[in-house]
């Protein structure tokens, strides 16, 4: 009984990491057996990059515009007909706070930015501090853009974002680091590790947003938690952190801060 608990505990494990992963679903036929197995690199495999069980491919980007575009668009058009943004709109920009568990949607057309609405995360593992390694179950932190779009993700929709950026990139060359890990996705379902759960409500209207503008003018930004409340900072009582957080959190700041003021009885998450 023991043995037979811990093979459903790692299919689980198995499962919850698949959210996250950047792989292309396979593109099926009607002929399967004939699918060749790819090769896996099984080198220096670790709990946290176990390949994931996928499903295979069915659906496309496509697919799921013309499911849910008409769906999304009479829901999301009455908060941008309300903040008095056309839908679609031609940029929008992704505000994720981890300690307000909140991801607010702001857009915009030919004027400035202006706030849509907001949505709860549901999930989110780690703690305040950016992403440094594979396996540190954190959520990364900066300024970040939608590099993929997967409509066949196990956690119903998802979008990847380009963690690592060239700041992460830069600081742990600095530092020696090369297992920066990857897979950062914004995705579906209530739970996730390094990533961030959405529900499958909120994603449907993020995925269908991001695939009607394109993902080239969605940004993504993470922090800590909102620098319009309180400044951030690194804690006192953080054991390890880099000497460059000061920076990256002057630079959340300023981008928020660029963004106009949100009246309180203009929040409207889920």
């Amino acid at each position: 009984m023991k043995s037979r608990a811990k093979i459903i505990a790692v299919l689980a494990l198995s499962g919850l990491l698949g959210a996250c992963s950047g792989q292309k679903p396979t593109v099926t036929t009607a002929n399967i057996a004939a699918v060749k197995p790819q090769p896996r690199n099984l080198t220096n495999r670790t709990m946290y990059n176990i390949p994931p069980f996928r499903l295979p491919g069915q659906w496309t980007v496509g697919d799921i515009l013309q499911t849910y575009g008409a769906d999304v668009k009479g829901k999301l058009g009455y908060y941008f007909a309300k903040a008095k943004v056309p839908y679609p709109p031609r940029e929008a920009t992704l505000i994720a706070l981890k300690q307000e568990k909140k991801l607010e949607l702001w857009a915009r057309d030919s004027g400035g930015f202006r706030f849509i609405r907001d949505y709860y995360i549901l999930a989110a593992s780690g703690v305040a501090g950016p992403k440094l390694r594979q396996g540190d179950r954190q959520v990364p932190e900066g300024i970040y853009r939608i590099e993929e779009l997967n409509p066949n993700s196990h956690y119903h929709l998802s979008m990847k974002i380009n963690y690592p950026n060239e700041f992460d990139i830069f600081h742990a060359q600095q530092e020696g680091r090369t297992d920066l890990g990857s897979d950062i996705f914004i995705h579906g379902k209530t739970a996730s590790i390094g990533c961030l759960a959405m529900g499958d409500e909120a994603i449907k209207e993020l995925f269908v947003l991001t695939a009607q503008i394109g993902v080239q003018n969605v940004k993504v930004v993470i922090a800590p938690h909102d620098p319009r409340i309180y400044p951030l900072k690194v804690e006192a009582d953080t054991e390890e952190f880099p000497e460059w957080i000061p920076e990256l959190y002057a630079i959340i700041s300023r981008e928020i801060g660029a963004l106009p003021p949100v009246m309180k009885s203009a929040k409207t998450g889920l």
